[in-house]
């Protein structure tokens, strides 16, 4: 099976606090991609997964992202300072696009990054 992941690389003296910022809206970017967390009955739902991450990110601390299943997933590596989109049901255009658009948002905020994508087979 084929997986795409779109990477973000802390760059410099950046930080995971650095992300606060724009981090609920790259989270609710995902949410909504991934159509989890939509409806009005379900804003407290969406609204603690940000609160949880939040308080991580406003210490330095490394987050939890996303890791459920779905289309996207936020994933936080444990030895590098970044985070990555992966998905293995949507396709390179659509990855690269989601990509794009978190990349404006945290040059918006003027996190320091590096971009990568990685497009390989999965088991």
């Amino acid at each position: 099976m084929k997986a795409y992941s779109y990477n973000f690389v802390l760059k410099g003296k950046s930080s995971y606090k650095d992300l606060a910022p724009v981090f609920p809206d790259i989270l609710k970017l995902i949410l909504k991609e991934n159509d989890h967390f939509q409806s009005a009955e379900d804003e407290e739902s969406r609204e603690m997964f940000i609160e949880l991450n939040m308080s991580d990110l406003e210490a330095d601390r490394k987050p939890e992202g996303y890791n459920r299943k779905g289309k996207y997933r936020l994933i936080f590596p444990i030895d590098v300072k970044g985070f990555y989109i992966r998905t293995v049901v949507g396709k390179s255009n659509e990855i690269k696009r989601i990509g794009d658009n978190i990349a404006e948002m945290l040059t918006t905020a003027k996190v320091r990054f590096e971009t990568s994508r990685d497009d390989s087979e999965s088991d």
